[in-house]
């Protein structure tokens, strides 16, 4: 009995190379640059230096600000762990000087929450400096839209989520959806995309916890310039966990602060809204609109709040409107027996916007804008806060903090420093054709020059970026 063996013919179209590891003035993640020189022309640095001045041990080490600059850098960039620093500081000749593994850690565990109020200090400056800038070179920062049309005001997403820990750490603890970690809640700037708060918490906290939600939206508020927190009209958005009445007193209280803010809330539907559906005539629905602004057939929305009863409606604001939708159910969409029985997936919306400030139906698509908050937490979590570095909790609550700081310099990366497509484009994408660009290093005429690959696809785009960095208006000192 012979054997054979099957030869196969291999071809290979790429030209062969030779690899040494004896190259110079060859740098990586060059376009990560862009972020540490935007720290600088926001005021980032500076303030972040003054903040956290009273945890410098000498005069001759490393500035504890230039320290958590570095590391917001390092997680905008991508990074995961403490050493990932590693790429900043083995690149001194564009990064300058980086601190080491241990200092970083020395830093993120001496940091308490009176040295984290003072950074959420330094960044409300610096996203005022940021929109300052943005007015006088871009003309203002993009607005929130729904189905095409602007939103008035300034538009807040508040939301929670599961980041789950593969180890034991403190505050880490079993969650609703039977997982293991924390259950931080977080607030978004919808039109922008920039990071305004985040409470890191224990994965036992509940969804909707009235204090939680008052303590980030209070660190959200704080980080609007004052003009516009007392100037502007404010929505903020949630799903049904900031449905608690306490919440949403607390939101009408500020009205008597000067902060002219509404809500926009998921409802449950529980017996009362039921019933409400059930005594809707079929002449109140109209059909919805959708994400381009045209009807849509297929989904109806009609107004609830006077079908309600007293009671119910009692323990909401004065004022407050419910809005249902309903829709013919997709596939794999999960039904409760209430609506297997009506042919329609039911969806209901608290808001206390007044009639006069928007149709119904545009009401509800705005709230409906709220899932786009989905799209904030998912590259957010590839940005610093999906994997926490410490067993400590107070460390984790600061990497946090600073994970917030890189998600709001690859926002003003976007708005300021970007064009076209690019100022929509998610952290992913400006990582792979901006912030990890190779590049060499000259020096000519007394001058460092950063050259970029000539057949890089987006070498112009990036040229273009640093240009419009070093444009910035500064204010007067």
């Amino acid at each position: 009995m012979s054997e054979s063996t099957r030869r196969v013919k291999t071809t290979s179209t790429r030209p062969k190379i030779a690899v040494t590891a004896d190259g110079r003035g060859v740098v990586g993640h060059a376009g990560a640059r862009l972020l540490a020189d935007l720290a600088d022309a926001t005021g980032l640095s500076g303030g972040f230096g003054d903040a956290l001045k009273p945890l410098r041990k000498r005069e001759r080490g490393h500035d504890p600000g230039r320290i958590a600059v570095d590391l917001a850098v390092m997680l905008a960039d991508g990074g995961e762990t403490i050493t990932d620093l590693a790429v900043l500081r083995d690149q001194p000749e564009l990064f300058g000087a980086v601190a080491s593994d241990p200092t970083a850690w020395r830093l993120l565990s001496a940091m308490d929450s009176a040295a984290l109020g003072r950074l959420r200090q330094a960044r409300a400056a610096a996203r005022e400096l940021a929109w300052a800038q943005a007015f006088q070179t871009r003309g203002g920062m993009p607005a929130s839209t729904a189905a095409g049309r602007p939103i008035p005001g300034i538009v807040l997403d508040i939301d929670a989520t599961i980041v789950i820990c593969h180890s034991d750490k403190q505050g880490a603890s079993p969650t609703w959806k039977t997982t293991f970690g924390y259950h931080p809640l977080l607030c978004f700037l919808d039109a922008t995309g920039e990071a305004l708060a985040g409470l890191l918490r224990e994965g036992r906290a509940g969804s909707n916890t009235t204090a939680d939600h008052i303590a980030v939206l209070d660190m959200a508020l704080a980080q609007l310039p004052d003009p516009l927190r007392h100037g502007t009209d404010i929505l903020i958005r949630s799903d049904s966990a900031g449905a608690s009445h306490g919440f949403l007193a607390y939101i009408r209280s500020l009205r008597g602060q000067g902060v002219n803010a509404r809500f926009s809330v998921g409802v449950a539907v529980t017996e009362p809204v039921r019933d409400a559906i059930i005594a809707c005539d079929e002449r109140g629905w109209v059909d919805a609109l959708g994400a381009d602004g045209e009807l849509r057939d297929s989904a109806q929305v009609c107004e609830i709040t006077t079908l309600l009863p007293t009671g119910y409606r009692d323990n909401y604001p004065r004022g407050t409107r419910f809005i249902v939708r309903r829709e013919r159910p997709h596939p794999g969409a999960q039904l409760t027996l209430f609506d297997l029985d009506a042919g329609w997936r039911h969806q209901a919306t608290a808001t206390d916007t007044p009639i006069g400030h928007g149709s119904m139906q545009f009401l509800e698509v705005c709230h409906r804008a709220h899932a786009r908050v989905e799209d904030r937490i998912r590259p957010g979590k590839d940005s610093g806060f999906g994997r926490f570095p410490s067993r400590e909790f107070a460390i984790n609550a600061a990497w946090l903090e600073l994970a917030l700081c890189g998600i709001d310099l690859l926002a003003w990366t976007r708005h300021l420093l970007c064009d076209g497509y690019l100022t929509r484009a998610e952290p992913k994408k400006l990582r792979y054709r901006l912030l990890h660009v190779p590049a060499r290093i000259t020096r000519t005429a007394r001058k460092i020059r950063l050259r970029l690959p000539a057949t890089w696809p987006w070498a112009a785009d990036l040229a273009a970026a640093f240009a419009r960095l070093a444009a910035l208006p500064q204010p007067a000192t």
